[in-house]
């Protein structure tokens, strides 16, 4: 690999530079060509060159993406053969009857969400959890929150709601359970409690176990969301004791930063501490080091 570097005029224009690439470990390989660029040019002693690195990577991720769309949309102009397109079309005919007749023998499967998702976690809602046809759930750190709206003109007296550390059961009396399932995690039996809201909503108030963690479904078998996409309440960190509240702003940070592809807190650490090394140590050459 060649990089051009900005040297004195005694240097020579050209440096020579090779490098083997681990795909396991691209950061180790662009740490290296960043020593190099360190060593034989005066680019990072630039006020603008860590924007500059940063608009790189955002280009050069802005140039996979559209080579990737062009694969994708170049691969949905292939023309079909009418045979293929009927045999699909039996296919898809077949697997919804079949998903029709499970359905109807196992009454106690677990809802879909409203909006059906293809494949893969799903965006949470405005509460951090998911809607379905016959119950919502949401969350915060603390906290999950389940409301399961019945007729309304329903009593206490006509609900059954059983509380474990790992396991939920709630319904109406002399019906089917609404749910009957395992929690993602633990919860605090002793904190946890249930109500009637306007004699139309039962809500169950969970308390988390864990107060550190969001969880990715309320009970087992539902679809998965997408933790990184949770938003919490802000206006409630005050609320929470230093050591809680700054790992909470950590995680917020990391999140903001690996959504716009760009160096956890961790990442940032590991860099500056390698920066205050290198310039503690100039004449030491580092540019062969292994790093984790």
């Amino acid at each position: 690999m060649a990089i051009i570097s900005e040297m004195e005029e005694a240097r020579p224009s050209m440096v020579q530079f090779s490098a083997s690439f681990d795909p396991s470990n691209p950061l180790g390989f662009l740490e290296k060509v960043l020593d190099v660029i360190g060593k034989e040019s005066n680019f990072l002693r630039k006020e603008t060159a860590e924007k500059e690195i940063v608009a790189a990577v955002r280009a050069a991720k802005e140039r996979l993406r559209e080579a990737e769309k062009k694969k994708l949309e170049k691969e949905s102009v292939k023309p079909t053969e009418p045979m293929e397109v009927e045999k699909a079309k039996n296919d898809s005919l077949k697997a919804t009857e079949a998903m029709e007749v499970e359905k109807a023998m196992d009454p106690m499967e677990v809802e879909k969400p409203k909006e059906e998702k293809e494949s893969g976690p799903i965006v949470p809602n405005k509460g951090n959890g998911l809607d379905f046809e016959k119950y919502s759930w949401g969350q915060n750190l603390q906290e999950v929150t389940i409301n399961i709206p019945v007729p309304e003109g329903t009593k206490s007296r006509s609900v059954t709601c059983e509380i474990k550390k790992n396991r939920l059961k709630v319904g109406l009396k002399g019906q089917d359970l609404i749910i009957d399932g395992e929690f993602f995690n633990s919860v605090k039996p002793d904190d946890c409690f249930w109500n009637i809201e306007d004699q139309k909503m039962i809500s169950v108030l969970l308390t988390k176990q864990d107060q550190m963690e969001w969880w990715k479904y309320c009970v087992k078998g539902e679809p998965e969301i997408d933790t990184q996409k949770v938003e919490p309440e802000t206006s409630k960190l005050g609320d929470l004791d230093p050591e809680t509240r700054a790992s909470v702003e950590k995680m917020m940070f990391d999140q903001r930063q690996k959504q716009m592809g760009l160096p956890t807190s961790d990442e940032i650490e590991k860099k500056d501490m390698l920066k205050k090394f290198m310039a503690q140590n100039p004449g030491m050459d580092i540019s062969n080091a292994m790093f984790n």
